[in-house]
């Protein structure tokens, strides 16, 4: 084992019905609570004004801020920071999916930042401008309710934002943005279109798949637990596809989804380079971010698959169950990832950048993006082994 320290001070209320509790939740933390939720709100008023209406009976006043689209701009954070502020408000609750808690988490921060809200943001991991970055230490209390089972952003100390006029993409990581408690029920997601359900378990997936294969080796008790997420959102996410209703199946794709970015599957160093490239897929293409993943996991491991053979022989027989029998250890691995791009394609999850309209022509500049965001001072990408520019470029040349 490597040595770390892990912490997490979330509590979780989890169950159907639990949204109930929102008020009494909210009492606890505060008098006065902004509200964060999407602008194209229509789809859920009836939860917005069920939700409103239990603050309230708390004797809690609300404010609304309902200004958040797919990954969340740096510009809209600062909107809300402004109406934080403006109205005294002294908690904040998400209700929506990873842009409106990353939000959400965002602007409990901001209230307290000052200088540029930007410099939260963890944009550069060569050392250039790190004079720059500095990450908030204050933040509003914040609550959680998630309607997406995917970024598991109501339980760990991460927020992504954008932004447009760089056209970059990264992290805030900072303890001060735990959310105080999230409460996860799982029928807030039973309504979900079946594309957003397919990216979501791309996403979910994609959390333990990128520590899986391109992070710590020999740690027995997280490979154990990676694999069971991962098994968890194969077994769940074609039940929930085919009987929306099914509330078993969507409560296990939600834990899941927690469960996969809380911390207890990567103690120690936890490298994401997928995720790198998804960002700049975000920043540049406007791609959903559960669907770059979808696109870039089983690229990435057509190329890398023989850097860690060990690992990818284990994930094709635990993971994707592959019988061994008579095969030689190349082509169990090959029909194991041949088996999970087959998977995503079943559940609808696109796997190609031509699916979402991004060409040859458009290489150099994502490649570009994910080397000035990205790139240690090495020159290369964060990975056991470490990824180069040219290797990256083989990645994302087999998307297309």
């Amino acid at each position: 084992m490597y040595t770390f320290e892990f912490y997490n001070p979330v509590r979780v209320i989890f169950g159907v019905g639990k949204v109930a509790c929102t008020g009494s939740e909210v009492a606890k933390l505060g008098r006065k609570v902004l509200i964060v939720s999407y602008e194209d709100h229509a789809f859920m008023d009836e939860l917005l004004d069920r939700i409103g209406d239990t603050i309230r009976d708390e004797g809690v006043e609300t404010v609304e801020f309902f200004e958040v689209r797919d990954n969340p701009e740096v510009a809209m954070v600062a909107g809300g920071v402004e109406l934080a502020k403006s109205e005294n408000c002294d908690c904040v609750l998400a209700v929506g999916g990873g842009s409106v808690m990353d939000a959400a988490k965002a602007i409990a921060a901001g209230v307290y930042y000052e200088g540029d809200l930007w410099n939260m943001v963890y944009h550069r991991h060569d050392g250039s401008g790190s004079n720059e970055i500095n990450p908030p230490q204050q933040a509003l209390a914040t609550l959680m309710i998630p309607t997406l089972p995917a970024t598991g952003s109501e339980m760990n100390m991460c927020a992504v934002l954008s932004n447009a006029e760089l056209k970059e993409k990264s992290y805030i990581w900072a303890e001060c943005i735990f959310p105080k408690a999230a409460i996860i029920d799982p029928e807030l997601t039973a309504s979900l279109p079946s594309l957003l359900t397919a990216c979501a378990a791309a996403d979910t997936i994609s959390h333990v798949l990128e520590i899986y294969i391109n992070s710590q080796p020999d740690t027995p008790l997280q490979h154990y637990f990676q694999e069971g997420v991962m098994r968890t959102v194969i077994e769940n996410v074609t039940k929930a596809l085919d009987n929306p209703g099914d509330l078993e199946a969507r409560a296990n794709l939600q834990w899941a989804a927690t469960c996969a970015i809380n911390g207890w599957s990567y103690p120690g160093d936890g490298w994401t380079p997928m995720h790198q490239v998804g960002h700049q897929l975000t920043a540049r293409h406007a791609v959903n971010h559960g669907a770059s993943l979808s696109i870039i996991m089983p690229a990435w491991m057509e190329v890398f698959k023989n850097r860690r053979p060990k690992q990818y022989l284990r994930f094709a027989e635990r993971v994707m169950d592959v019988t061994p029998a008579g095969k030689s250890d190349q082509d169990i691995i090959a029909e194991g990832v041949a088996k999970f791009r087959e998977f995503l394609e079943a559940i609808g999850a696109p796997t190609s950048l031509g699916d979402v309209g991004v060409t040859e022509d458009d290489l150099a500049g994502i490649i570009d993006g994910v080397a000035r965001v990205s790139f240690g001072p090495d020159g290369q990408l964060a990975c056991n082994p470490p990824v180069s520019r040219d290797d990256l470029l083989g990645v994302i040349r087999k998307a297309l």
